[in-house]
This record gives C-alpha cells, structure tokens and sequence, in this order.
C-alpha cells in the first residue's frame, strides 16, 4: 500500500509557479505512480486504486498541457 499513500501524497502537493524542469519531473513522477498503481489494480479491481489513477491522471494531463504550450500563429 506504500504507492498508494505516495499517490495521495502526491495530489496534495502544490502546483503553482513551476519551472519547466519542476513539470517535467510531476510529470514524470504521475506517470510512474499511475504505472505503478496499474499493476495493483490489475490484481485488486479495487474501484478506488481507479479513481485515484483518474484524478492522478488529470493532474498529469494539466502539467503537460502547459509544457507543451499553445501553439503559435502566423
């Protein structure tokens, strides 16, 4: 159960006034963890390891949204 309290622990962390090389290391971070948590879940079919993974991915979603910026136009 230690990547699941790493997970809720990870949600809680702010997310304001990041630098680029802080998104990327979230990013990173949501990744392994959404990983990690897929493997319990494939095991358990727990429907909360699910809504986690959900509300994990979201956060991840938001990050590398504003990595890869807005596009630019002509």
């Amino acid at each position: 159960m230690d990547i699941i309290d790493k997970a809720l622990e990870f949600e809680k962390t702010k997310m304001r006034s990041l630098s680029t090389s802080d998104r990327v290391k979230i990013s990173r971070e949501a990744k392994s963890l959404i990983l990690g948590l897929n493997e319990i879940y494939k095991i358990k079919k727990d429907v909360k390891i699910m809504d986690i993974m959900k509300r994990l991915t979201v956060i991840k979603r938001k990050v590398e949204k504003r990595l890869k910026g807005a596009p630019l136009t002509a």
